[in-house]
């Protein structure tokens, strides 16, 4: 253990002898977590403000909609909340990770995988459990093929990475400044 994080973890769990234990670590990773606050101009436009994103932003963000992107990415981070299937209608090439499967150890979760945020998505490539994506753009087409079951068009590819300019945090710290 690093004396700093023990040093850390006795401050904010003074009652425990050894307070370093896989139940105070999974509330302290939480609470680091909730700091984590992003804010874009999509949350704006959530808000009400109608003019917080273009009409080009707006026009992916119907595609987006539209598509049946929001079955899966949803929820305050669009996303992050579920496991699903990676390759629900079109079989993903990747055969060699399991997913859920590899911790489970049941095959009924073969393949399952977190759906990711889209929150800041721009700024994460590579895209994929595996990173087999390397740009938004294919990562936009191949889920529609695998996820969906359809063949975007470019114009939708495009529209639906115009709308995810919207959800790049707009804040210059989202880190608290406690150190």
């Amino acid at each position: 253990h690093s004396k700093g994080y023990l040093v850390d973890f006795k401050d904010a769990f003074p009652q425990q002898l050894l307070p370093i234990n896989l139940g105070n670590i999974a509330q302290a990773l939480a609470a680091f977590q909730r700091t984590l606050i992003s804010k874009d101009r999509f949350d704006d436009y959530l808000a009400g403000d109608k003019d917080a994103i273009s009409q080009s932003e707006k026009a992916g963000l119907r595609v987006f909609i539209e598509k049946g992107c929001v079955a899966c990415h949803n929820g305050s981070v669009l996303g992050g909340q579920l496991f699903m299937k990676m390759g629900i209608v079109n079989p993903y090439p990747n055969k060699r990770d399991k997913g859920k499967a590899h911790v489970t150890g049941n095959a009924a979760d073969n393949y399952f995988f977190k759906v990711p945020s889209l929150r800041n998505i721009l700024n994460t490539a590579p895209y994929f459990h595996d990173g087999a994506a390397a740009t938004i753009e294919q990562a936009i087409e191949d889920t529609g093929w695998h996820q969906l079951g359809i063949k975007l068009s470019k114009e939708e590819v495009q529209a639906i990475k115009i709308f995810f300019n919207t959800l790049n945090n707009q804040q210059k710290n989202i880190m608290p400044d406690n150190r």
